[in-house]
């Protein structure tokens, strides 16, 4: 049976182009009614252009979708409630939110400006945190609800030159690791995508060549099968990009557990670094004290 969005509407944003112009349209080619979200700043951040967003709505529209466009900035606390108010004015409801807007500033740590620092937390992580907090009362209240946030390998594994960039990716770990918690008896499902797409943002780091053949349309299958309701899972990484596609998680090891009889120096802790550093047997987490497979089967 084809993924259906009927009947349900989307917020994405940082629509105007690359990844979230893509996710939009395919939305809207299934039926959702989507609002796209881009203040149209370049990918510094800086300026303001209501032209992409705008675009993308008269693409939908041309190919018999519905959609909106919003031009408000994530990066306050008023521009993300009139996102969702958008979304709730327009058709009075709320089932997918796609937290995609970013933007990229690309510097060695030593040289990173408070400005650098702040910018990209902004957009990112209280970029997320405007749109989810004006979207969860209505989650909650219909016991419904679909997210994706976006990382970045910046983030799970690091890059040079994206402290600020790689640090506010993995915030969105934490974000999401949370918000499934809190989501979930409300039927709210919180994942998060790991993109690997030629954009504006990655046209400054990789090579033309490159762009040109990491299309954004490969990671849209994994984004829109997690906003679906056709997924019940949550809590979970997914890297897309290039036709690949795999999960990526924070695991813990095993380690040594001797308990608290004895006081241990740093001494013991040399010798025992191996085991105590070891993966073998290492399990993904669903929350701090709870592995994910003691969660599922508490659940089933």
């Amino acid at each position: 049976m084809a993924i259906s969005f009927e009947g349900q509407v989307a917020v994405v944003t940082g629509a105007g182009g690359g990844l979230g112009r893509a996710y939009a349209i395919d939305l809207a080619r299934r039926g959702a009614k989507v609002v796209v979200n881009d203040l149209g700043g370049d990918p510094a951040g800086e300026g303001e252009n209501r032209s992409p967003a705008q675009k993308v709505v008269d693409e939908i529209k041309a190919a018999g979708g519905e959609a909106v466009p919003n031009y408000d900035s994530v990066a306050s606390y008023d521009g993300g409630f009139n996102i969702v108010k958008t979304a709730i004015d327009t058709w009075g409801r709320l089932d997918v939110v796609i937290c995609n807007a970013g933007i990229l500033r690309d510097v060695a740590f030593h040289n990173m400006s408070e400005d650098d620092w702040d910018k990209v937390f902004g957009v990112h992580i209280k970029g997320s945190f405007t749109v989810l907090r004006a979207a969860w009362p209505v989650f909650r209240q219909q016991a419904y609800g679909r997210v994706v946030l976006t990382t970045s390998s910046s983030g799970i594994y690091g890059q040079f030159g994206q402290a600020n960039y790689g640090a506010a990716k993995t915030g969105m770990l934490g974000l999401m690791n949370v918000l499934k918690q809190e989501g979930a008896k409300y039927n709210v499902m919180v994942n998060t995508v790991a993109p690997v797409a030629g954009t504006r943002l990655t046209q400054q780091v990789m090579p033309q060549e490159m762009v040109d053949k990491l299309k954004p349309e490969f990671v849209v299958p994994a984004v829109v099968y997690m906003a679906s309701n056709e997924n019940h899972d949550s809590g979970y990484v997914i890297e897309a990009g290039a036709g690949n596609f795999n999960r990526a998680a924070i695991v813990k090891g095993p380690g040594i557990r001797p308990g608290m009889d004895d006081l241990k120096d740093a001494e013991w802790v040399e010798q025992n670094w191996a085991a105590i550093t070891s993966l073998e047997g290492a399990e993904p987490q669903w929350r701090t004290g709870q592995s994910e497979a003691q969660h599922k089967a508490e659940t089933k």
